[in-house]
């Protein structure tokens, strides 16, 4: 067992949990967070040997150690996770980037490099949200003209007039 190995996940799951928000007490007993799985890794008990992340793909399984924190937690390298199909438990399958999982290529449209499903809410949200604000700069405008003409109404002519800062000037 490597300690430089087993030191470095150490520090890098403890500045995961720091960026993240998790770790201090959160309400949750020590045991209630055992409970709900906080912070573990890998096998629970049996005092196993802890095996390097490894990518996931098929007659791969490059060494994910050095690699971006993002690759070791879904065990896929950087290559592999942009394929465009790769062998995964004997089928071809695409690693999704708004899932970071692996699917069917029948689950992608063409090339695209997230399932449709993923996609579809994105689109959805994305749709939703410029509807929205056309709707708000609409209703914004038709308040300003109305405000705008309300205030034309308000103009009192005579209140001009009676005014003692108004100077008249006569038309002969």
């Amino acid at each position: 067992m490597n300690k430089d190995f087993i030191a470095e996940e150490l520090d890098n799951d403890m500045q995961e949990e720091e960026e993240e928000g998790v770790g201090g007490d959160h309400g949750f007993p020590d045991d209630e967070k055992k409970k709900k799985g906080y912070g573990r890794r890998g096998a629970a008990g049996g005092g196993g040997g802890v095996s390097p992340p490894a990518c996931q793909v098929e007659k791969c399984g490059l060494d994910l150690s050095d690699a971006k924190r993002y690759h070791r937690r879904h065990k896929v390298c950087e290559i592999h996770a942009k394929a465009p199909f790769v062998v995964v438990a004997g089928l071809r399958q695409r690693f999704c980037q708004q899932c970071s999982r692996f699917h069917e290529l029948p689950e992608f449209d063409e090339a695209k490099r997230s399932c449709r499903r993923r996609l579809a809410g994105h689109n959805e949200r994305r749709r939703k949200s410029s509807a929205e604000s056309l709707m708000m700069i609409s209703a914004q405008l038709k308040e300003s003209h109305y405000l705008a003409d309300d205030q034309r109404a308000r103009v009192n002519p005579m209140a001009i007039h009676g005014s003692s800062s108004f100077k008249r000037s006569q038309i002969r």
